[in-house]
């Protein structure tokens, strides 16, 4: 069995994957960034911000005149203003893919398929994702904010909405597998 990391890339043979972080010094060490980030930054962390900005870059190329007349990108394209994908946001989501490719390879997880129950296809898991990704998107952006935002940088700074708003995205998520467990058994 091969174990280094250009080996499982090759998916000659099976891997042995290098055991994962223990959860609390998971946490600890995510804390320590969010410290980091409000020292350096003056900020918190979140996601939907950077991945807006890039969708309204990409959008931007695509039909410019649509995206100047919008409320909501318009006033990132106004003349004046910074380039768009000039945002600690957009640094910190290509930063957060770069860096988990790095961390599959480094502990040797990297295997392409679809993680999927027995009960779906590979084709309408991907549907399923792609309709939930696009949901919680629109909503993170209507609530002006993600859950990372609101559960990483509203509870450090212990916002009541925000720990309201993580007490029920917890009980919502454990309703709601309720109802889709046996796709996973």
């Amino acid at each position: 069995m091969k174990t280094g990391p250009e080996e499982c890339l090759r998916n000659e043979e099976p891997c042995q994957a290098l055991p994962h972080w223990p959860p609390y010094l998971a946490g600890f060490a995510l804390g320590i960034v969010l410290l980091g980030s409000f020292c350096v930054l003056g900020a918190g962390l979140g996601a939907s911000g950077g991945i807006a900005r890039f969708a309204a870059w990409a959008e931007h190329a695509l039909i410019p005149q649509h995206v100047a007349s919008s409320a909501y990108f318009g006033n990132w394209f106004s003349k004046g203003a910074a380039h768009v994908l000039k945002y600690y946001l957009v640094a910190m989501a290509a930063g957060t893919v770069i860096g988990a490719f790095f961390s599959a390879v480094g502990s040797r997880r990297v295997r392409p398929g679809v993680e999927r129950g027995p009960n779906i296809s590979s084709a309408s898991r991907l549907w399923l994702a792609l309709v939930g990704g696009i949901l919680v998107g629109f909503a993170s952006r209507l609530a002006r904010g993600c859950t990372s935002g609101q559960a990483l940088t509203g509870t450090a700074m212990l916002f009541t909405g925000s720990i309201v708003f993580l007490v029920c995205l917890f009980l919502g998520g454990y309703a709601t597998a309720w109802f889709v467990r046996r796709q996973w058994l």
